[in-house]
């Protein structure tokens, strides 16, 4: 197996995905280093769908948006963990999550954040299947974000992070592999209000998220093959209803668009090989500021396929008495970007200040999301609107 591949095995949890089951339709999905990035290590909005905007904010909402950590409470910590990709690798591999927030005073807030991804032992061969060697990759991400409230119901955020991704190293192909870094950042907003048509308000809130806006990531010793982080919008919202003392329902929705080039349509030689020679899209090697524009308009085939690079995320969350919690949902991605497609359920035990949150994904069709997808969060959260002691 080429090392290309096994790369693109590795870390495309994502990247794979899109790549492979993008070409069976004669488009390309976007592609990018890092994918990591992008898994939502969250338990309880991964069973709404992976719908996150919309939900209570908790130190998890530093993944996200930063920005709804003024709304959390005082302070918070929160730990979560997900077996990845058990069929593939012998339950080797894995994700895990920290992150913590404190809010400095009633309108500015801090927060630190760490995500790890462990791929296990892999074994390198060449063309031939000789092995080469043994290697472990990794990967990291270590954020720092600040947040403050612009009145009484919205805030911004700002988020700096540090990207490592060791996927490979040595000479591959004839090429020199070694990890790659980069440093990125996030841009938050958030809106969340309540209407008081009822005795408790029903709760709304509204968000947008630019994250992992940064410089490219350089994977071999050949300057010109670098890697998009994956750039990201998302856009999302929620409202809770029926809130009563005992029950409270809560829908929430998110959209997403990577902010990355779209690979075009190169003309074929005489032997079927791609040239240098754009028949159709726009070229991919371009500069970061340049690509976070032109992303909404690069694709082959046009705005209809530039729609298809849209996600959405949408789910339900049932309380009562804000102890016991009962959550379902539905992500989906276009056949031809990807066919991220996959049914979500959880549930989630709040005792005072310490919340336990389970959830599990059903892939659905030809879906390349792991079967056996189960992640585990547990937060203790001071002061929030999980907080029973809360107002």
């Amino acid at each position: 197996m080429k090392y290309g591949r096994i790369i693109l095995l590795l870390c495309g949890m994502v990247a794979f995905n899109r790549a492979i089951l993008a070409q069976k339709a004669g488009q390309k999905a976007p592609n990018t280093g890092a994918s990591f990035l992008l898994i939502n290590p969250d338990a309880r909005s991964s069973g709404t769908g992976d719908a996150t905007t919309g939900l209570e904010a908790s130190p998890n909402s530093l993944f996200s948006n930063a920005a709804k950590i003024v709304f959390a409470g005082d302070w918070g910590v929160s730990a979560n963990y997900s077996p990845w990709m058990w069929e593939l690798n012998n339950n080797q591999s894995n994700m895990a999550y920290v992150s913590a927030y404190k809010n400095l005073n009633p309108i500015e807030g801090v927060g630190l954040s760490m995500k790890y991804f462990n791929y296990g032992d892999v074994t390198f061969r060449d063309d031939n299947g000789t092995v080469l060697q043994q290697y472990s990759p990794r990967e990291f991400a270590v954020d720092a974000a600040y947040a403050r409230k612009l009145g009484q119901h919205m805030s911004l955020a700002i988020s700096l992070r540090y990207v490592r991704s060791q996927l490979g190293q040595g000479s591959f192909n004839g090429l020199q592999q070694k990890p790659a870094s980069a440093v990125a950042g996030d841009i938050g907003y958030y809106y969340q209000n309540s209407k008081d048509k009822l005795e408790f308000g029903n709760r709304y809130s509204f968000g947008v998220s630019l994250t992992n806006i940064g410089t490219k990531l350089q994977y071999t010793d050949d300057n010109t093959r670098k890697s998009f982080l994956p750039m990201n919008l998302r856009i999302g919202g929620g409202y809770t209803f029926v809130h009563t003392y005992d029950h409270e329902f809560t829908i929430a929705v998110d959209i997403n668009k990577l902010l990355v080039p779209t690979p075009p349509v190169y003309a074929l030689d005489s032997n079927g090989i791609a040239t240098d020679q754009i028949l159709k899209g726009k070229d991919p090697n371009r500069g970061v500021v340049d690509a976070l524009f032109s992303s909404f308009g690069d694709a082959p085939g046009g705005f209809q396929e530039e729609l298809r690079e849209f996600t959405i995320g949408s789910g339900i969350e049932y309380a009562y008495r804000h102890a016991f919690f009962v959550r379902t949902g539905y992500f989906y991605e276009h056949p031809n970007k990807g066919y991220r497609q996959h049914f979500s359920a959880g549930v989630g035990l709040c005792i005072s200040n310490i919340s336990l949150d389970i959830a599990y994904q059903i892939p659905t069709g030809e879906s390349l999301v792991q079967k056996r997808t189960l992640k585990f969060s547990l937060v203790y959260n001071i002061g929030g609107s999980r907080d029973p002691q809360a107002p």
